[in-house]
């Protein structure tokens, strides 16, 4: 009996430790802010922001989709394809005369690609050029840490977790045969890597492609069924299952918000 006992206990030692262990790896997973980087920023558009509508991201109107003028277009080297889109910084005007007093920081997210320029001098005029590391802002943001003349300045800079409100919005495009859809408004590392979505009508997880921006696509024929997915962050590798993310009378060019969010 006593034997048994020691069994008995062994094995709850290790089955508490195991769920221990997976509970540490959820928590590693959830996205924090890095270290303090140099780098340099531009702006484009004017104060009104018109010209960062849109963009390479696919967020389309950024009032109506939340993420406002506190934007940025990533050189390629942190754009990524595509992957870097949704990823939010914190950045600070140091070093130059046309920088605020106090060097104050302003927080931008990623919604659009700042695309090379090789008919100019990386150093003169291709400052998206890689491999440099550089911000386009939208102006209004630019003149929270900035003198607009300056032009460019140089910056320190870090990436963040986004802070959003509500969970995950999925925005659908496409047709009965093919289905597009946008992923907005992702908290933690703010990007997402791998979607997966399921039908309730049964089946398994289909993977969906990626096809530009923030936008994954799949042919799967899903019309009158309640969608979930299933998203993966290109950074930290955590995945989130959004059940119910869509009812069965899911329509073309409507958005959804889900509950779930990453950390």
């Amino acid at each position: 009996m006593a034997m048994a006992s020691a069994a008995c206990t062994s094995t709850a030692i290790l089955v508490l430790l195991v769920s221990l262990a997976a509970m540490a790896t959820t928590a590693d997973a959830r996205f924090r802010a890095m270290q303090w980087t140099p780098a340099h920023a531009t702006f484009y558009g004017d104060e009104t922001a018109a010209e960062t509508m849109g963009g390479a991201c696919g967020y389309g109107d950024l009032h109506a989709t939340g993420y406002g003028t506190d934007t940025a277009a990533l050189s390629t080297t942190l754009f990524l394809d595509g992957y870097g889109c949704g990823t939010c910084y914190q950045i600070r005007c140091v070093g130059a005369p046309d920088c605020y007093r106090g060097s104050p920081v302003i927080t931008v997210t990623a919604t659009n690609l700042c695309p090379p320029n090789w008919a100019q001098d990386s150093n003169n005029g291709g400052w998206c050029n890689p491999p440099r590391t550089h911000f386009d802002l939208a102006k209004p943001a630019f003149m929270k840490m900035a003198f607009w003349r300056a032009g460019i300045v140089p910056v320190m800079y870090r990436r963040v977790p986004c802070m959003r409100q509500g969970g995950i919005r999925f925005a659908f495009q496409g047709n009965p045969h093919w289905m597009l859809v946008y992923v907005m408004n992702v908290a933690g590392a703010g990007d997402v890597g791998e979607m997966w979505v399921k039908g309730s009508a049964g089946g398994g997880w289909v993977l969906m492609s990626h096809n530009w921006g923030v936008s994954y696509q799949t042919g799967g024929q899903l019309a009158g069924q309640a969608l979930s997915f299933k998203l993966t962050s290109y950074t930290t590798g955590q995945t989130i299952l959004v059940a119910d993310a869509a009812p069965s009378t899911w329509s073309i060019g409507l958005t959804y918000q889900a509950r779930t969010n990453f950390r």
